[in-house]
């Protein structure tokens, strides 16, 4: 394709291809342009044109080349040429009849720039008849560009890009786990066993909690006692089953002296053959594959035994190194830890937010109802925690959202600096890419951060750029957003866009252009017109591009 400036036509000019027009010329009739008016598709300007030359047009020894041109602010760019030939050139070119003339079809593209919007496309012709160049005067065959696609660089930025969530939660469950092993045959509870470190562990986590009735939450302590599974299985049973009371009345005592109530459940195993199968498969046993395969072959517990003993060096490895693991009984106690509410978290921040976490910090941000609260949280955030990108990242969203890139770019390379491989920051420097342009960087980019949730926003604005609409509405989910809405209004779900425009959280001047082209759409002037100036108000700099542009025709 050709960019070549557009020159004014002199008097001798013209004089000339009115003194050869008689000859060779064609009309707007001659050619069907499709869309019309132009519309852009993925950053591109595509046009097909289905041209026919009348009857006698095409001299016999003329060779005639077609060049879309699309003209615009004094310039113009040449689109894919067709040429075409009579019936008496030599060459590889389609043939028009003289007599009977012929039609055709030809497919153009330009790259598509924002001046573009108001915009005339001509087709303009190269013709000779031998080596005697013939003037065919331009005809214009369509006006103007339909740019909407393009919104998205819009979209996004008033969208604000991938926030970096926190991790908080209030209340979460946790697990307190102790081992206490037996030797074989035996279900006595040994001192050495109850001064290991899981177990004094277990008896000051009951302590803690029970210390502290408001930061946890006690569940309950559940028991689970094995036995290894050589030996008989009556006898196995019967001594799992003392290894359970012994050590379930060891719990209760433990929670009698911290003075709780708690539920407790406890169970034992027999012959502990799964976790046998785990120690087996993590060791470095040497017939381990056939010990394995022995398991997988019977099922039978006794006949498992029997093969196990018969590889003697075997079995001797197992019961130095793996039976011992199996006596045992596990004491779990199941709790919640709850951390501050709302209002405590508040009450702390304003109080001194350095005792809060990056995570709470994180979580408050998304408890203030205006941007200029959320932006003071974050930057707080981020200077008490200046090695977590995650602040600096959601400062980057604020930013882009107000329109201001350097500063989002500043806190995007501060976030990338800590964390070259975040997820959100990678998808927003995708989605600033995407904002100039820029298709390959801003692919790049978003696919390093394709592996987090938090980033299918960004996701859905790439494939909304590339002109993926449906694909685009299943990335967005059911976020209310203007990105999201655009997909849909390009998909032509009107119903699905309004509906979606009404429930953007933070409606800007970019809602209400949507609504606009929407209600245009619909064929609604009064709805289209007023979304309009409503747009205009909240931002006046809009002016300029719906001047030109022909989806809001029905305001004008």
């Amino acid at each position: 394709m050709k960019k070549i400036q557009v020159l004014t036509l002199t008097a001798c000019s013209l004089l000339a291809l009115s003194s050869c027009s008689n000859k060779m010329v064609l009309t707007a009739d001659n050619f069907e342009v499709v869309p019309n008016p132009l519309e852009t598709q993925t950053g591109m300007v595509p046009s097909t044109i289905n041209g026919s030359f009348p009857e006698k047009f095409m001299k016999k020894k003329a060779v005639v080349t077609v060049i879309p041109e699309l003209r615009y602010a004094g310039q113009a760019t040449q689109g894919q040429s067709a040429t075409f030939q009579g019936e008496k050139v030599l060459g590889n070119n389609q043939t028009i009849s003289y007599r009977l003339g012929g039609r055709y079809t030809m497919r153009s593209t330009v790259p598509y720039n924002d001046d573009m919007q108001k915009s005339e496309l001509w087709m303009t012709f190269k013709a000779y008849k031998g080596k005697k160049e013939i003037q065919i005067p331009a005809v214009k065959v369509a006006d103007g560009v339909i740019a909407t696609s393009e919104l998205y660089k819009k979209t996004l930025l008033s969208d604000g890009g991938c926030q970096a969530v926190d991790s908080f939660q209030r209340v979460k469950a946790q697990k307190q786990e102790a081992n206490i092993k037996f030797l074989v045959n035996q279900a006595n509870l040994r001192k050495s066993e109850l001064k290991n470190n899981s177990v004094t562990e277990f008896v000051e986590m009951l302590k803690k909690i029970n210390a502290d009735r408001e930061g946890f939450n006690l569940s309950n302590v559940e028991v689970q006692a094995y036995a290894s599974p050589e030996g008989g299985f009556k006898f196995n049973d019967k001594l799992a089953g003392k290894r359970q009371n012994v050590s379930e009345k060891y719990v209760k005592d433990q929670l009698k002296k911290t003075k709780m109530n708690a539920i407790s459940d406890a169970h034992y195993a027999a012959q502990f053959w799964d976790g046998f199968q785990r120690l087996v498969q993590a060791s470095n046993l040497q017939d381990k594959d056939v010990i394995l395969r022995v398991l997988s072959m019977y099922k039978d517990p006794e006949e498992r035994e029997q093969q196990i003993r018969n590889m003697s060096a075997a079995f001797r490895e197992l019961a130095d190194g793996i039976l011992p693991e199996l006596r045992r009984s596990r004491l779990i106690i199941n709790y919640e830890t709850i951390g501050r509410s709302d209002d405590q978290i508040k009450e702390q921040y304003n109080a001194d937010a350095a005792k809060l976490s990056a995570d709470e910090l994180l979580y408050f941000a998304s408890l203030q109802d205006t941007q200029a609260d959320q932006e003071k949280v974050y930057k707080k955030t981020a200077e008490l925690y200046d090695k977590d990108y995650r602040a600096y990242n959601n400062l980057a969203t604020i930013a882009l959202s107000k329109g201001d890139k350097a500063a989002a770019a500043s806190y995007l390379a501060k976030a990338l600096a800590l964390d070259a491989n975040s997820a959100e920051s990678n998808a927003n420097k995708g989605l600033m890419s995407l904002a100039t342009g820029n298709m390959a960087e801003a692919e790049a980019a978003i696919a390093k951060g394709a592996t987090s949730e938090t980033t299918a926003y960004a996701q859905g604005v790439l494939s909304l750029a590339k002109g993926n609409y449906a694909q685009a509405q299943q990335l967005f989910g059911d976020k209310k957003t203007n990105s999201a809405a655009l997909a849909q209004l390009l998909a032509k779900d009107y119903d699905a866009a309004s509906k979606t425009l009404d429930k953007v959280e933070n409606a800007d001047a970019i809602t209400d252009y949507l609504h606009a082209i929407v209600a245009a759409r619909r064929g609604n002037k009064f709805a289209a017109t007023s979304y309009l100036k409503e747009a205009l108000k909240k931002d006046p700099s809009l002016k300029a591009y719906a001047d030109n542009d022909l989806e809001l025709a029905i305001t004008k």
